[in-house]
């Protein structure tokens, strides 16, 4: 009989209910209550002294997709709130009131109702795997076990926005010549289907043998023309395909992450911010206190990179038989010397979670530079490229003018 009441009292959608009423000394006032129905809000505000005058549910609308940012964001003015003394389910109305995306703001309410319910912080979050992954959960784990869950909040914020960071410029390095070619692309495709097709029927009635670069413009203008349709459909096809696949598997994941360490010009960047995240995340999860070995599980995923995924789980494999981080790191091949030596003072010191937040720290001041000299470096080389194919297409368009100017 208990059972089917839990059952019941769990299959019980609970909504938030905005308020107004009167209390004992007649004074008007006003909040908000998280509850099953309007008639539990009733009896819950009756035996707390409030006369109910207005009961409405609150709705809210359809928010964008909750990102990284909204979860860094949220862990900030969490540890902010909690550091300042605010009581946690006070903390967590605040911040899901000051809120700018509905979707963030109602995943927020759906957390502080379970844990007004009893249930801790730490499983609260094992909830909801798609916003917060084991590493987040782990250190708040942690941070609660130990009594110091505001100083662990503060270490998961400084981590996200650090990680936040780093992506944000391996993203912007990649975005601006695929953009720019994108554009070129589309110009020439422009100048193909519309542009040439104009000429073409000009220099028609020249009657004369028109140059070879102007025919092999015009032969590829009539492809264009004809083919239109399939060139683009087969581009936008054949890109959504390869990111799909990409996305769903783990053979083009690990083809296309070595592939990219590899690449000539973006190789370098996207390995040191592939081995700032490692340090960076082992630094914090060392910090808090997780064991080695433990840690090691959510470092390797959150590196981004498969040869940082497999050669953490042979470091935990080596770590957990007895050898040293810094053997079993030399051991992986992935890690350049500066990194190793600086994990065997950590080591040698007993102070690990500060040198690899050392090293964290250097590597991301690298992708800082690197980002910013490839930026200047990308910017001529990309205006070299524009120039060559558009500066082309009109010299090849204008040739039979040049020609026949000079007949004349």
């Amino acid at each position: 009989m208990a059972l089917a009441q839990s059952k019941t009292a769990a299959a019980v959608k609970e909504s938030v209910y905005a308020w107004e009423g009167k209390d004992k000394t007649g004074k008007t006032v006003r909040g908000e209550l998280r509850a099953g129905g309007e008639a539990v809000v009733n009896v819950t505000l009756r035996r707390q002294g409030v006369m109910v005058t207005k009961v409405k549910k609150k709705t809210y609308r359809s928010g964008k997709k909750i990102t990284d940012k909204d979860i860094s964001l949220f862990t900030r003015q969490l540890a902010t709130m909690m550091k300042a003394g605010v009581p946690l389910l006070q903390s967590f109305d605040i911040v899901s009131k000051g809120h700018a995306n509905p979707s963030m703001a109602k995943l927020i309410l759906d957390l502080r109702s379970d844990i007004e319910t009893g249930t801790s912080l730490n499983n609260a979050f094992r909830k909801y795997p798609l916003y917060f992954d084991p590493l987040f959960c782990n250190l708040v784990g942690a941070g609660e076990q130990a009594g110091i869950l505001e100083d662990l909040l503060t270490r998961l914020a400084i981590y996200k926005e650090k990680t936040l960071a780093i992506k944000a410029k391996i993203k912007s390095a990649l975005m601006y010549p695929v953009s720019i070619l994108g554009i070129a692309f589309i110009v020439t495709a422009v100048i193909m289907i519309w542009v040439v097709p104009a000429f073409k029927s000009v220099f028609t009635s020249f009657g004369a043998n028109l140059p070879t670069p102007t025919v092999i413009v015009m032969d590829i203008s009539d492809f264009f023309v004809s083919y239109w349709w399939a060139i683009f459909g087969g581009l936008f096809a054949g890109l959504y395909f390869f990111f799909q696949t990409w996305q769903r598997s783990a053979k083009m994941q690990r083809f296309m992450d070595l592939a990219l360490l590899k690449a000539p010009i973006f190789g370098s960047v996207i390995r040191k911010a592939a081995i700032a995240r490692w340090t960076r995340t082992l630094a914090t999860m060392f910090a808090a206190g997780v064991p080695l070995v433990e840690a090691l599980d959510s470092v390797g995923g959150a590196a981004g990179n498969a040869l940082y995924l497999e050669a953490t789980k042979r470091i935990q494999n080596e770590v957990s038989t007895g050898t040293s981080l810094t053997a079993a790191m030399q051991n992986a091949n992935v890690f350049p010397p500066i990194v190793t030596q600086m994990v065997a003072i950590g080591e040698e010191s007993g102070a690990l979670d500060s040198m690899l937040g050392k090293v964290a720290g250097f590597f991301e001041d690298e992708v800082d530079e690197a980002v910013a000299t490839l930026a200047s470096l990308m910017e001529p080389l990309i205006m070299v490229i524009l120039g060559v194919i558009i500066g082309g297409l009109v010299v090849a368009m204008y040739l039979p003018i040049f020609k026949l100017g000079a007949v004349v």
